[in-house]
């Protein structure tokens, strides 16, 4: 996920407290033999799958009561067995620059997180595809407490669906006084409060990039049905070409996504030129190293045609150097590359600071000599602590506070 700046939230939502599981499967999640079956139990066609997983998919219905086109008993037993959705927005921020992030309660009380970024006409979701993350990563919040599981299919299009309901709203179409938690000492702003723009109209999503919590190819069978899911024509409509793969680099893994057959695109998190500093930076790189990562992506563009993106976090003083800057240039150089450079941006509890300017215009200047396309990832949602799991790790952090404090006050 874009590693970004992270202050103090502006608008948010929150529930607060721990909550018991759902007893109620989500919709998206129930194969759709078991619904058939379900619904031929009540006598209804089979035709009613595709008008539900419609409903709430194109529709944007948020409630059975909402699907209009199905029978008022069946929406009722649907409510009583189901539940729309099995996540439960824990929390919600707002940045001035329009930029959305959710935190998710799951069923079994696990968080994740996912953002909508909107700019110049581009609404784009990064979603999670993991509760935490295995790969170590040293810079990453994410995986301070490792991986706990993969999300469902169901959980990921649950994530698209939830950002994509969000692309109509704008920041002037609040009637709220925007006000930093460091001045006020607030820490929520119930957005149900908001005004909602009558002449807005429905908004789309235009991009995924899977960026979010956890490795997306270590979850690549749960997370291709989700992407099948959100790019047919029934459901949001987002072609392959526009959804982009993040992983630290599972050569297996990698070839399999080739042989998908689907046009996305893949973006390697680099983070580093050689193989001992990049295992200092990224522990799994002990098993698998930077000649075998760049083999499986040079596959990758062999196979789809598609021009790989290497990400690379740049953390100053630890691989910004100008040796760093040659290395890299080296390991790309005439390779179909493009690489995103991402400035580090501090996160409480890591030792890393960001890069000097003048270092980072040497990585620029070198990578560009050697012909290699390069861009400095733009800052989003600055103020909403964006970058990944920081957010997360904050809401939890809350919830079990709150929970102490309960036990304390009934004992």
């Amino acid at each position: 996920m874009a590693v970004m700046a992270a202050t103090l939230p502006l608008v948010t939502e929150t529930s607060g407290g721990l909550r018991p599981p759902l007893a109620k499967p989500g919709i998206l999640d129930v194969p759709t033999e078991t619904l058939r079956v379900w619904l031929a139990d009540r006598g209804q066609p089979p035709m009613r799958v595709n008008q539900i997983r419609r409903q709430v998919l194109a529709n944007r219905a948020t409630t059975f009561e909402e699907m209009s086109d199905l029978p008022k008993p069946l929406r009722a037993e649907l409510a009583e067995a189901f539940s729309v959705f099995s996540t439960r927005v824990e929390r919600h921020l707002i940045a001035s620059d329009d930029t959305h992030k959710l935190v998710l309660r799951l069923a079994d009380d696990r968080m994740i997180e996912s953002v909508l970024i909107q700019d110049e006409g581009r609404a784009t979701a990064c979603i999670s595809t993991q509760v935490g993350c295995g790969m170590g990563c040293v810079f990453c919040a994410s995986g301070l407490n490792g991986v706990v599981r993969n999300l469902t299919s169901g959980e990921i299009v649950e994530q698209l669906v939830r950002l994509r309901n969000l692309v109509e709203f704008r920041i002037a179409d609040f009637g709220l006084q925007i006000e930093s938690q460091k001045t006020t000492g607030a820490d929520s702003v119930n957005p149900q409060s908001a005004i909602r723009n009558p002449k807005s109209e429905m908004g789309r999503l235009t991009h995924i990039v899977v960026m979010g919590m956890g490795e997306p190819l270590a979850n690549l069978e749960n997370l291709l049905e989700a992407l099948a899911v959100v790019g047919d024509k029934n459901g949001l409509g987002i072609g392959a070409r526009h959804v982009t793969i993040s992983t630290v680099g599972l050569p297996a893994k990698i070839r399999k996504l080739a042989e998908s057959g689907k046009q996305y695109h893949l973006a390697v998190s680099l983070h580093a030129p050689n193989d001992e500093l990049r295992t200092r930076i990224v522990p799994t790189n002990e098993k698998t190293g930077l000649d075998a990562i760049l083999a499986a992506a040079d596959e990758f563009f062999e196979t789809t045609g598609r021009q790989v993106t290497y990400e690379y976090v740049v953390l100053g003083g630890l691989n910004d150097r100008p040796e760093h800057a040659r290395q890299l240039a080296g390991l790309l150089a005439g390779r179909k590359a493009h690489v995103n450079l991402i400035p580090w941006n501090d996160v409480e509890g890591l030792p890393y600071r960001r890069p000097q300017d003048a270092d980072l215009r040497n990585l620029i200047e070198t990578l560009r000599k050697a012909g290699i396309s390069v861009k400095v990832r733009k800052r989003k949602g600055s103020e909403i602590d964006a970058a990944c799991g920081q957010l997360r790790r904050r809401a939890e952090q809350s919830s079990v506070i709150s929970h102490q404090s309960s036990v304390i006050s009934h004992q």
